[in-house]
């Protein structure tokens, strides 16, 4: 079953790249008492992902902020080294966190998960946009095609805030 608007979200251990490598971080520290604006990508360094989807949130994370939303996320189910490696050629800076889904536990528990194996690319997540506040989906914007980014682009979700 799909997570939907109103949900709250399950819990989860994503990886995030702290000053001393990998470190985890639990979904509750994530979302919790907080507005977060959270898009998936299905692959780091696929031609969508790194041409259109993480430039559009890069281009609008400061208006994002501006709006009340209190850290940008992107997740993939790649691992931290990769998402981190990916993060800093594609110049995120402090404008967006990556979290890894290295196993997509978090795409599965959400039953946002795409299974690309025909493709030789594994379990991956849909490409996504959501709005979180406080653990609850406010918003959840998904591509009806994994190689468009526009349904899950920063600027519609911009338009639900």
């Amino acid at each position: 079953m799909t997570i939907s608007v109103g949900d709250k979200l399950p819990a989860a251990t994503f990886m995030t790249m702290g000053a001393g490598g990998p470190a985890p971080r639990e979904s509750s520290d994530v979302f919790d008492g907080r507005t977060v604006a959270l898009f998936s990508v299905p692959g780091a360094y696929t031609p969508t992902c790194s041409m259109t989807h993480l430039p559009n949130f890069i281009k609008n994370a400061d208006t994002l902020k501006a709006k009340g939303v209190d850290e940008v996320i992107c997740t993939a189910v790649n691992d931290i080294f990769v998402l981190d490696a990916w993060g800093k050629a594609s110049s995120i800076s402090d404008n967006i966190t990556m979290l890894a889904d290295g196993s997509a536990a978090f795409a599965k528990a959400t039953g946002l998960d795409l299974d690309l194996t025909e493709s030789g690319l594994g379990m991956r997540s849909l490409r996504y946009a959501m709005l979180v506040v406080d653990g609850t989906v406010k918003t959840l914007n998904i591509e009806d095609d994994f190689h468009n980014a526009e349904q899950s682009s920063a600027e519609a979700l911009l338009e639900s805030l």
